[in-house]
Formats: C-alpha cells, sequence, structure tokens
C-alpha cells in the first residue's frame, strides 16, 4: 500500500517513454545538425537542442512534485466530500492505482469499481501499456461510457480521478456524465480530479498539455449533463479537482 517516493514521476516515464525517447533523439540530432551549420544556423539549433533538454528534465521535476511530492495519493484532501458510510464508485480508464488507497482510507464506504476503457476509443498506447502491466482486479466491472449499469439514483458519491480526460469526443463525455447524473442519488457528489489546459500545464508539459481539457471544456460538459460545480481546489501543483452536485439540489 505504500508508494516509494519516485513512483508517480516513475510510473509516468515507464507508461510514456517514447516521448521521452523522441526527445532526446531530437535533442542529439539537432546538436549534430548544428556541428556543420553555418554559424548563424547553429546557434538557434543548439539552442533549441537545450530547450528541448530542458524543458523535458522540468517536465520531470513538475510530475514528481505534482505526484510524489505532494501528498495526493494520501487521499486527505477528499475527506471533506466522503462520507463515513455509504455506495461509491471509483472510476478509471483501465489503470487503478487508486481503489485499495480509497478502501484503506475510508472503510466505512462499499466501493464499486469500474472501468471504462475501450480499445477502439480510448488509443492512448500510455493506457495500453499500463493496462498490460497491471491488468484490472478480479472485482473491476467493465462498463461502456454510454451505459452505467448501476441502477438509478444508487451511489452517494462517484469518483473519476486522473481519468474522464481519456474521453476525447465531446458527445461521449457529456453522455458518460448524463449516465453519472443518472447512478447519482439526490444528495450525492461527483468527484473529478483532472490536469487543466491551462498555463501552468502547458508551460510544464508543452504540446503534453494539449492532451488534457481545459476548464473550459469541462464546465461545458458539467452544464450539458445537468451539474452544478460546487468547488473546485488544488489537491496537488498541476491539478484541479471538480465536486459536482445534481442541478437544483441545494449545495
Amino acid at each position: 500500500m505504500k508508494r516509494s517516493a519516485f513512483q508517480g514521476v516513475a510510473t509516468v516515464v515507464r507508461f510514456n517513454w517514447h516521448f521521452y525517447v523522441l526527445a532526446l533523439a531530437g535533442a542529439v540530432v539537432l546538436v549534430f545538425i548544428s556541428r556543420f551549420a553555418p554559424a548563424w544556423l547553429a546557434l538557434p539549433v543548439r539552442a533549441i537542442s537545450i530547450f528541448t533538454i530542458l524543458s523535458t528534465g522540468v517536465s520531470l521535476v513538475a510530475t514528481w512534485f505534482a505526484y510524489d511530492a505532494s501528498g495526493l495519493y494520501r487521499l486527505h484532501w477528499l475527506t471533506p466530500w466522503l462520507p463515513e458510510h455509504g455506495q461509491a464508485a471509483n472510476i478509471h480508464a483501465g489503470f487503478d492505482e487508486t481503489t485499495p488507497l480509497l478502501r484503506a482510507q475510508f472503510p466505512g464506504i462499499t466501493w464499486r469499481v469500474f472501468d471504462f476503457y475501450d480499445p477502439v476509443k480510448h488509443t492512448e498506447v500510455s493506457i495500453r501499456r499500463a493496462r498490460h502491466a497491471h491488468p484490472p482486479a478480479a472485482d473491476t466491472v467493465p462498463i461502456a461510457t454510454r451505459a452505467f449499469p448501476v441502477p438509478d439514483g444508487s451511489l452517494d458519491r462517484i469518483l473519476l480521478l486522473l481519468a474522464a480526460h481519456e474521453i476525447r469526443d465531446e458527445q461521449e463525455r457529456i453522455g458518460f456524465f448524463r449516465e453519472l447524473h443518472r447512478g447519482l442519488t439526490a444528495n450525492g457528489l461527483v468527484i473529478v480530479t483532472e490536469h487543466l489546459r491551462d498555463a501552468a500545464n502547458i508551460a510544464v508539459y508543452n504540446l503534453g498539455a494539449w492532451h488534457f481539457h481545459s476548464d473550459t471544456m469541462w464546465r461545458a460538459a458539467f452544464e450539458a449533463s445537468r451539474f452544478d460545480v460546487v468547488a473546485t481546489f488544488k489537491p496537488a501543483p498541476l491539478m484541479t479537482t471538480f465536486v459536482l452536485k445534481k442541478h437544483g439540489v441545494p449545495a
């Protein structure tokens, strides 16, 4: 159950190693080109090479702060939003690091685990690697984003921790959250934690930040699926949590 000091950043590198290989290879190629380029071109080519190496290093350091140094996986930031007892769902996209932690941290809650990973729709190579290395637990229920197999109004809490961004299509995302709306009790909450495509994440991850959705995109999906945002906060650097309730229900 205890995580190592570098487990988060090691996991990111393990499942996304192709990005780091490409960055290093690109930097080496640029240095090689600069040796044969005219003086007016050599300097900017070398500068781009140095920038590539430095930005890759910055992204790894920032990832360590976000995943390992922040206490994200101690889950204390969830305590104000979870009941002592109740029915809850933890939904992931093919790689589940949090269910054992949630069950240990919040033992009074009955946790159900769902996996919406679809290799046809969700084509990120990192998910395939993660799923191959860590197959879903035996009690995980595979689901489609268009159909959430729970009775209406049966769940007090629904958690999506660093998972929902894998739903790339806007209409699929809205349909999925409408299904969550159906399965939630009248006074229940949905808790969504994600990186955002914002200035901070763009500065750290550059083009990689376009894998995330913007705050505007998330809020549009929540509104279209009849949710209100009760609260937003930062559980860790570079991450944002949205707490959602059903529209029209008093906070």
